[in-house]
């Protein structure tokens, strides 16, 4: 008689490998409460430090479909831990760089090193958790890293002015390293491993998993994988750029308020996206619907960030509720994640969440550097403390692109097919 996992177990073994997505998060974003900091300590410019801060999303990037096909090769455990201590030694080189190509290099590596931890948990959650929960459990990992997006705003902007940047730096690396050991030590790949049954698709237990370059040609000759990585990087992008880098001086250079409230304006955004992830993905979920509530959410977070540059000088008691709603709509993007792996053959798991997931941080990437060469172009020559500051023209000017971004996501969305929830079978052969 099979005997399903509890849930406290399935909960367990898939959220440590959540929480190094948490601390992947913190690192995405933390460079938004040190800008002038890094500015003064690098001697560099907008362009430069948007490049510093987009190296994470450049290696991340890179690393989605090799972590898709190691997830499928080695397994998340194996995968999860050595990268938790990759991430580690990345942040210490970070936080220790004397000079700024250290710095990049610390970057570099972290951003490749937790490049593997969604990716991981998605893999984790078709084995530990039912199908039909999939997406719920997928926007509780974005929870998880909004929690590592918040602890990157008002606490780590405390931090660096109580301690310094680089001491918040090596703490961090030091947590990182204590979670590398946890996912080692207590993960498991499948509940079988404990001695329960397996939530993973009848066609795998059978037969197993594609091999790695099977599943990638698979996942690559699926149009909806290309239409919802679209989909996912255009809607996500502007919130990563935003609230990752350019809402905090944004919001003191043209607002004057203080970086820590400034970093907590931004945090709300991350807030309202952890909210929007699990509760846009469960209602998908009892929907039974994919690409309605996708679209949806699409739509209004493009109306949102067409109000955002549009209005003029929106005022400040209204800038919570906005940054929230535009948060709470990106969210939306977890279905996409439920909606490529329902379209893909159920064997490439780790290969669709890794073609999907380079979306997100890969419009990051370039996004980051772009705006910041627009503000660079935009400058008046104004410099405060060894730190540029730009005026509200140029940051119209960049923040342009987060509305077309979020637009375009829209269009990506509408070519779609709906997948109502169920998981296609394909031939094997």
């Amino acid at each position: 008689m099979s005997r399903k996992a509890p849930v406290w177990m399935s909960w367990l073994m898939w959220g440590l490998v959540a929480g190094f997505y948490l601390i992947g998060f913190f690192q995405r974003v933390a460079p938004a409460v040190m800008v002038d900091e890094l500015m003064r300590e690098f001697d560099i410019g907008g362009a430069l430090l948007g490049n510093l801060s987009a190296t994470y999303f450049y290696s991340y990037t890179v690393m989605q479909i090799p972590s898709g096909l190691l997830a499928d090769g080695i397994g998340p455990r194996r995968l999860s831990a050595a990268a938790a201590l990759l991430a580690a030694v990345g942040t210490l080189l970070f936080g220790l760089a004397e000079h700024l190509w250290m710095a990049y290099a610390g970057r570099l590596l972290v951003g490749a090193a937790v490049g593997v931890a969604f990716v991981a948990c998605m893999k984790l959650a078709g084995h530990w958790f039912p199908y039909n929960r999939f997406a719920t459990v997928t926007g509780v990992a974005l929870l998880l890293g909004n929690i590592g997006g918040v602890l990157a705003g008002v606490p780590l902007s405390e931090a660096v002015r109580l301690f310094g940047w680089r001491t918040a730096m090596v703490a961090s690396a030091a947590c990182t390293f204590a979670l590398a050991a946890a996912v080692w030590v207590v993960v498991r790949d499948d509940p079988g491993e404990r001695g329960f049954t397996s939530f993973v698709h009848a066609s795998v237990l059978e037969k197993g998993s594609l091999r790695p370059w099977r599943a990638l040609r698979s996942v690559s000759a699926r149009r909806e994988t290309w239409l919802l990585l679209a989909a996912a990087g255009l809607s996500a992008a502007p919130v990563l750029v935003f609230a990752g880098l350019w809402g905090v001086p944004y919001l003191t250079q043209v607002y004057g308020i203080g970086r820590s409230h400034a970093a907590a304006l931004t945090s709300t955004m991350l807030v309202s996206w952890a909210i929007g992830g699990p509760t846009l993905g469960a209602m998908s979920d009892r929907l039974g619907r994919r690409k309605l509530p996708y679209m949806t959410a699409n739509v209004a977070g493009a109306t949102l960030w067409g109000i955002f540059l549009f209005w003029g000088d929106i005022p400040r008691i209204l800038l919570y509720p906005l940054f929230a709603a535009i948060g709470l709509t990106s969210g939306g993007l977890i279905i996409g994640y439920a909606h490529s792996r329902e379209a893909n053959h159920s064997g490439a798991a780790g290969a669709v969440a890794g073609v999907v997931n380079m979306g997100p941080l890969g419009f990051a990437a370039v996004m980051q550097p772009a705006l910041g060469s627009i503000l660079d172009g935009h400058w008046g020559g104004l410099l405060v403390n060894g730190a540029r500051v730009y005026d509200a023209t140029a940051y119209a000017a960049a923040f342009l692109w987060l509305f077309l971004s979020s637009c375009l996501s829209v269009a990506a969305m509408s070519f779609t097919r709906e997948t109502y929830c169920r998981v296609r079978e394909f031939d094997n052969k």
